[in-house]
């Protein structure tokens, strides 16, 4: 996950100038997401992983609808594929603008075009301005496009051979065999990528201005024209 890898980079460059060492929190910090190996080996970070099970990773057991930290005390979080395995998503979202100091730092990978995965602890999915919505109480600093439609094809045809064979390991090597589908998101304009995304982003800061309903319809950044248009 190259999205994440350089987004770390730039979250830990962010945070380098404080004068004590950061504390970034790792929200379903069970295990170590892919992409964001450098956070725990980088020597001016702290952080603290925590999830709703123990693990070599985590630092606290604890649920992320009722993060058991002081307002204000986290100067930045991780949140990556979390959101779509909560029961209320604004709800966690709230609590991490409530933990994160003044202009605290957010970063968020969650799937939009995904099938269910991890069973009965799968329950939501977000287009790019549906995820910019949900932290409409931040700044955004960027956003946009973890995985295109090569990736949801791939996906797809696994579920699909699945379902036809009843055999999961035969949809499993449906996938492997058109891996190569991801490949050519590279090819496809970001606009018509974002409409048809595996998953997406936000980086943003923490901020007392909400973005209105007006702000959200112009933020859209596909490529579709306008309802009405």
């Amino acid at each position: 996950n190259r999205v994440a890898e350089r987004h770390a980079a730039l979250l830990a460059r962010a945070l380098a100038p404080a004068e004590r060492r950061a504390l970034v929190l790792v929200v379903g910090g069970g295990t170590v997401g892919n992409g964001a190996d450098s956070l725990y080996t980088d020597p001016t970070l702290d952080v603290v992983g925590f999830d709703v099970y123990a693990s070599p990773f985590t630092t606290f057991v604890a649920d992320g609808h009722q993060i058991p930290l002081a307002d204000g005390t986290v100067d930045a979080v991780w949140v990556q594929a979390v959101l779509e395995h909560v029961l209320d998503p604004a709800r966690v979202v709230a609590e991490i603008h409530r933990v994160l100091r003044p202009t605290g730092l957010v970063y968020a990978e969650t799937p939009f075009l995904q099938a269910v995965h991890e069973g009965s602890w799968d329950f939501t999915r977000f287009t790019e301005s549906g995820h910019r919505w949900l932290f409409r109480a931040f700044e955004r600093l960027d956003s946009g496009l973890v995985a295109g439609p090569g990736l949801v094809g791939s996906w797809a045809l696994e579920h699909m051979v699945r379902g036809w064979t009843r055999s999961r390991p035969a949809g499993q090597a449906a996938r492997l065999s058109t891996s190569w589908l991801a490949a050519l998101d590279r090819f496809i304009p970001e606009p018509l990528a974002l409409d048809g995304a595996s998953c997406v982003f936000f980086h943003g800061k923490r901020s007392e201005r909400v973005l209105t309903p007006r702000e959200i319809i112009a933020h859209y950044r596909g490529a579709q024209r306008p309802f009405g248009g």
